[in-house]
């Protein structure tokens, strides 16, 4: 018997695909484009929107932005436990776009039990009083109607942790949120303050205490705590953003419907267009050019993102 090697195989599979294909006898799914590392999803419907028609356009964005990554599938293991870590942090309601979309949230909790999570956590820890902004943002109900575990962080549970940074060498974490299978970050793009915008990396603030420690060099604590938490996912809102006066905003007029949404696996990529969302540059972002700088991701997002039209 002549020897059939794998290379040989792989050829004359590749020939015999080519074949097929110039005689129209495979599928476009056959051929299907690998999944992309950011999914960038726009509305292209519609812009005068009533409530229950932005709720719709904030479910299909979502859906339609992890799709283009592929799916949960390969981050969600059966069985796994998840933690949906949302921007829960002010007593606003949704439309101040001063915490996340909580119709974003209740699809990702959704997709993660469609892709056999067992157990589905949301939790922040919030900068009001807790109680309050879970309830005036509607992620508790929202989660809570999809069976999902809603958390209120236990100010006395949080432990020092050894997180190696260039500037934080050790800080407060909540366990619990270290110790599930995987870590969705959602934050909502929206002005701040202190760090002129805030996105994936300032969201993983809600992971710890003693936050004022980060005040001293915002851009090298954030890639610190950023580096630490190994972000698997992301899921950057953009379906309303906050353009001035934020973290806490409330005034409506300060709000701007850009109806969008971004998924991947690279913070900085995402980052970065969260910064073009908001008519910046990229590296007019500290944190954005510091995790940049110091191999977190590429700023460079257009190079790796697919755009995906939604309506």
């Amino acid at each position: 018997m002549s020897q059939y090697s794998r290379r040989d195989f792989l050829t004359h599979s590749a020939a015999g695909a080519l074949a097929l294909a110039s005689h129209g006898l495979l599928t476009n799914t056959a051929f299907a484009a690998e999944p992309a590392q950011m999914a960038i999803a726009k509305w292209s419907g519609a812009k005068d929107l009533n409530a229950e028609q932005l709720k719709q356009a904030a479910i299909k964005l979502t859906e339609k932005a992890i799709e283009g990554i592929g799916g949960l599938k390969q981050f969600v293991g059966r069985g796994s436990v998840v933690w949906i870590k949302p921007n829960i942090g002010w007593d606003r309601t949704p439309d101040t776009a001063a915490n996340t979309n909580p119709d974003v949230v209740a699809t990702l909790i959704r997709l993660c039990f469609d892709a056999g999570a067992k157990t589905v956590k949301v939790g922040d820890n919030p900068c009001n009083i807790p109680a309050k902004t879970y309830a005036s943002s509607g992620i508790a109900e929202a989660a809570k109607q999809l069976g999902a575990e809603v958390v209120f962080l236990d100010k006395s549970r949080f432990k020092d942790v050894d997180i190696k940074g260039e500037r934080i060498k050790r800080i407060p974490i909540y366990p619990e949120i270290l110790d599930c299978d995987l870590v969705i970050n959602v934050p909502v793009i929206k002005h701040h303050k202190m760090s002129n915008l805030t996105m994936c990396m300032k969201n993983y603030m809600g992971v710890i205490e003693k936050r004022s420690t980060f005040h001293q060099d915002m851009p090298t604590c954030l890639a610190d705590i950023t580096r630490f938490m190994k972000p698997r996912i992301s899921v950057l809102d953009a379906v309303r953003v906050l353009k001035a006066n934020g973290p806490v905003g409330g005034n409506l007029s300060d709000v701007e419907l850009k109806l969008a949404l971004a998924a991947g696996t690279d913070v900085i990529a995402l980052d970065a267009w969260g910064a073009e969302i908001m008519g910046k540059k990229p590296t007019d972002i500290p944190s954005v050019k510091k995790g940049a700088e110091t191999g977190l991701g590429n700023i460079d997002y257009k190079s790796i993102a697919k755009e995906i039209a939604v309506s």
